[in-house]
């Protein structure tokens, strides 16, 4: 790998509130990536019969993931302060669990915890290797309550949720788009009678009271999502997408 460390820019990572390259002078040896999680199979082998019978989905209805496991490695330009970096980021880094955004897919975050690995110094640099063990999901940065970064918005792929005191007149028919990772909302009712709100959704019709709830039976899976409002008040929706 050869550049000038004066005039890189890498593709960082941002761990925490510290960024690989703004904070510490990392550069990745590659293009940093979490690795994909392994799926949860359960399998069983039934005597006497050909194959096996997969219950993967069986459970939930839907395929689950473990946590992505793996590392990256970064290169550091040897200075007379190395040992002092060194400690720097063990202290903020090792053991601590903490949100990583990469620099190439600013819309989203991963969830878990970080260990520094190694330090291997050589002649004119040195290697360090920070180990991860994440969540499955990437989540979105920004869950549909809070309010948006525009300068990092990627206006191709990014959806931009809106779920916060939304008025009911009577009726209101609300879409979800949901991501790939099931997510049961949390509903915030102000009404204006103090009797709540009511939804349907899938067919069945559901209470709302006034505060903060949640419907176990109101899970938001990828794709359309619509929810049929009925009532007098405003309703804000909890929902923060997660993707693979």
């Amino acid at each position: 790998m050869s550049f000038t460390y004066k005039s890189y820019v890498p593709h960082g990572i941002t761990f925490g509130t510290k960024h690989t390259w703004r904070d510490w002078r990392l550069v990745p040896t590659s293009r940093p990536v979490f690795l994909p999680p392994d799926v949860k199979t359960v399998e069983v082998d039934i005597p006497g019969s050909d194959g096996i019978l997969d219950l993967t989905e069986s459970l939930t209805g839907d395929v689950k993931f473990n946590n992505r496991a793996g590392s990256i490695e970064f290169q550091v330009e040897n200075r007379s302060n190395w040992v002092d970096v060194y400690s720097e980021i063990m202290d903020y880094l090792h053991g601590q669990r903490m949100r990583a955004i990469l620099d190439d897919d600013p819309d989203f975050y991963y969830m878990g915890r970080f260990n520094v690995n190694a330090w291997k110094s050589e002649k004119n640099h040195s290697l360090i290797t920070i180990d991860y063990n994440v969540e499955p999901y990437k989540m979105e940065r920004f869950s549909s309550l809070e309010d948006w970064e525009w300068d990092s918005f990627n206006f191709e792929t990014g959806i931009i949720r809106e779920y916060k005191e939304i008025r009911v007149d009577g009726s209101l028919t609300f879409t979800i788009a949901g991501r790939r990772k099931t997510v049961v909302p949390a509903f915030t009712v102000v009404s204006d009678d103090g009797s709540g709100l009511q939804v349907r959704f899938n067919g069945t019709i559901y209470d709302l009271p006034d505060g903060t709830s949640r419907v176990l039976n109101i899970v938001i899976m990828s794709g359309t999502n619509t929810l049929y409002f009925t009532g007098n008040g405003t309703v804000s929706i909890d929902y923060r997408g997660g993707r693979l």
